[in-house]
């Protein structure tokens, strides 16, 4: 019978295959997993301005059960969107959120012309849905983090589709 001898190399490569085994874990592109201060260092901009998107209603950040906010990399998708809009196409705040208004939610979602009617969104063009209370509607069922409609507003590309979609589906009727 053989006995097995201690090698720390075969130790170390166990070691490290667990670790990368973890650290390479699939997670989803939703999952918050990033700090504040994380994302500020990423995207080189403060930890207050962060904050003011998300009390200017341009990102929802996820809270943690002991407040912490957590950014996903959709999240981070969002915020390279908004700061290119701020740095290189010259938008301000304001822009960004009357831009993301036009984001065709109602239709998206499949909004009946009832839900239209009592809804700030459909009637708003200050801010995307998401910067809407929803209470009474059909969008107060599901958190503003999952809904397609803030998932939509990820990328540049994808608002300026979705913009575009509804305006064509205009000229057709």
């Amino acid at each position: 019978m053989r006995i097995p001898v201690y090698d720390p190399q075969v130790e170390d490569d166990k070691r490290q295959s667990k670790k990368e085994r973890i650290l390479n874990r699939p997670v989803d592109r939703e999952t918050p997993v990033y700090s504040i201060g994380t994302i500020a260092r990423m995207l080189g901009v403060s930890v207050q301005t962060l904050r003011m998107y998300e009390r200017e209603q341009l990102i929802v950040s996820y809270k943690g059960l002991n407040g912490q906010r957590l950014y996903s990399d959709s999240d981070i998708k969002r915020l390279e969107c908004i700061r290119k809009a701020i740095t290189e196409q010259k938008l301000g705040i304001q822009g960004i959120k009357h831009i993301h208004a036009f984001i065709p939610c109602w239709q998206i979602r499949g909004c009946s012309e009832n839900e239209r009617e009592h809804c700030q969104a459909y009637k708003g063009s200050k801010q995307g849905c998401w910067g809407y209370p929803h209470t009474d509607d059909f969008c107060a069922t599901q958190k503003c983090r999952e809904c397609e409609v803030y998932r939509i507003a990820v990328n540049c590309e994808d608002i300026k589709a979705a913009i575009i979609g509804l305006s064509q589906q205009r000229d057709l009727v």
